[in-house]
């Protein structure tokens, strides 16, 4: 069976059981706390599975990986149906850069270990984290936003009428602008989109107050 190594309230995770789930793949959640000792993420038997001490980390048999786009690409390669990738090669580009636009341009400067570094190291107050945050993340999204409303390949969901990639990335991280109330209103066409992806069984089934190690308090 599939072992995902995960953490609820993980973007990166996030994406991967939307993928697991849309694929209908039975997996093992494995909780890894970011923050419980310090983070459990750094533990020598996990850093051993995942040498960045990232999540999520996913194990197939003998087979490790990480990073979460490529994770999603594997399971769309060796579990084809129902695709997450469209068969024409421009339109995968474009999914591509929709996904790593998020996954690669934005999520990287709200991670959590980025946010530790600006308190810890900088000297942030939770003020100017929080600014950072919005900052990055609410000019990241507007870019996003653009990218969709002025192509005509946008459908129900970031490409066509079916769940992408893109979607996967997508959802996690408005989950988590809105959580830290981010200024979204120009942003229509993600609203839509974002309002799509949660009515469907996969994506509702993957949110973070519904796993595992998720806290009874969601304001824990």
């Amino acid at each position: 069976m599939l072992r995902l190594h995960t953490y609820f309230r993980s973007s990166a995770a996030f994406r991967v059981r939307i993928a697991l789930h849309l694929k209908g793949l039975e997996f093992e959640a494995v909780p890894v706390h970011l923050l419980r000792g310090g983070g459990e993420q750094h533990t020598p038997d996990y850093r051993a599975k995942n040498p960045l001490g990232t999540v999520p980390t996913l194990i197939d048999n003998a087979a490790t990986l990480t990073q979460s786009l490529a994770m999603i690409e594997y399971l769309d390669e060796t579990h084809p149906q129902p695709p997450l990738m469209p068969a024409d090669a421009l339109d995968r580009a474009r999914v591509r850069a929709l996904a790593q636009t998020i996954a690669c341009d934005i999520h990287p400067l709200n991670n959590l270990r980025v946010l530790n570094y600006l308190k810890d190291v900088m000297g942030a107050d939770q003020t100017a984290r929080d600014t950072w945050y919005r900052h990055w993340v609410e000019n990241g999204l507007a870019g996003v936003e653009s990218l969709l409303a002025n192509d005509a390949r946008t459908g129900l969901f970031c490409h066509g009428d079916a769940p992408t990639l893109a979607d996967c990335c997508l959802l996690p991280q408005v989950f988590n602008a809105r959580r830290l109330n981010c200024d979204l209103s120009a942003m229509p066409v993600i609203a839509r989109i974002v309002g799509q992806c949660e009515a469907v069984a996969a994506f509702q089934r993957a949110m973070p107050g519904v796993q595992v190690d998720a806290p009874l308090d969601p304001a824990t």
